[in-house]
């Protein structure tokens, strides 16, 4: 089942032109992720500081199919899916009123932090893809 986020468009989230910055959808869709991840029990400070296991972002792409305005009432919905053993997608769906004003992607691979090899991803990552899938 997707996670669903809620979030107002904020000031500091718009352009010169009232709207928002193409690149802050990424930052929205971020705030979705860490969301869903900290409901799933995962403690964000020791996930994004852990000594063994990282998970950066290797693709990230975004789709708009109307202006979000301060003062927008949204929804993100994200849906992760595993790729191979460590890597995977979310699908992150942004609806104004029902309606969708955004589509965005991101690609992770799980890596050591220190040796930047590839790893599997830890079971506390596949218990989330399986909560959220």
């Amino acid at each position: 089942m997707p996670f669903n986020y809620d979030r107002i468009v904020r000031f500091a989230d718009t352009d010169g032109a009232g709207v928002v910055y193409f690149a802050r959808i990424f930052s929205l869709c971020h705030e979705a992720y860490e969301a869903s991840l900290a409901a799933a029990g995962i403690d964000l400070r020791e996930f994004f500081q852990h000594p063994a296991v990282a998970v950066p972002l290797v693709h990230a792409e975004a789709n708009f199919q109307q202006p979000l305005y301060c003062g927008d009432r949204l929804t993100i919905t994200l849906q992760p899916q595993q790729l191979s053993p460590h890597s995977y997608l979310i699908n992150y769906q942004v609806f104004k009123q029902e309606a969708i004003a955004a589509a965005a992607s991101t690609k992770h691979v799980c890596i050591h932090p220190q040796t930047r090899s590839r790893q599997e991803l830890p079971t506390f990552l596949m218990q989330w893809l399986t909560n959220f899938s």
